[in-house]
């Protein structure tokens, strides 16, 4: 009996132990300064939204890896991720696997709200040899003379559809909005 006393005793005091060095240190010794809330503006959380849904992390990530972990920085994806890249915004899209580029930092390399539209309308227009699938059903196909005061897609030579025009629609640009808030560029302090 006092010999099993003693290895229950041992069990918890085992158990405790771990808790206090595993926990209450730990929250102890934490930077009380350090948050993840970040305030997100509705239209890119939207965007957000719908990249999940529309599946774009099974072919992309968002995290550049450091100097000596790969050929990101000689691709010019730009610095290194770091913890504070992803606040705000949940699930984090890190993704695991890059059929595609990395978009971790998108919005700075490719600033440009027309060419983010026409690629996802038709990425081969714009990225020759691409495999990324067209998302038609984020843009309306409209005629022509219905096309007064609406953002138009310019789509180049073979891609444009006779007669008719291109438009964006509110998803379509909240997706745009999110890639174009991807910047991960660092000021200096």
């Amino acid at each position: 009996m006092g010999n099993n006393l003693i290895l229950i005793f041992g069990a918890v005091a085992l158990f405790i132990s771990s808790m206090v060095g595993l926990v209450y240190i730990p929250q102890i010794l934490a930077d009380k300064e350090i948050t993840t809330e970040q305030y997100v503006a509705p239209n890119i959380e939207n965007g957000h939204r719908i990249y999940v849904r529309e599946g774009c992390v099974y072919c992309h990530t968002q995290q550049v890896r450091p100097k000596g972990f790969g050929a990101d920085f000689e691709r010019g994806w730009g610095e290194a991720s770091l913890p504070e890249d992803y606040k705000g915004l949940t699930p984090h899209v890190l993704g695991t696997m890059r059929t595609g580029p990395d978009l971790a930092n998108i919005g700075r390399r490719q600033p440009s709200r027309d060419w983010h539209y026409t690629h996802l309308f038709a990425p081969e227009s714009v990225s020759p040899g691409s495999i990324m699938p067209p998302f038609p059903w984020l843009f309306e196909v409209i005629d022509e003379d219905e096309a007064t005061n609406k953002r138009v897609v310019n789509l180049p030579g073979d891609f444009a559809i006779e007669g008719k025009k291109v438009i964006p629609t509110e998803e379509a640009e909240h997706l745009v909005d999110y890639l174009l808030s991807l910047n991960q560029e660092r000021t200096e302090e």
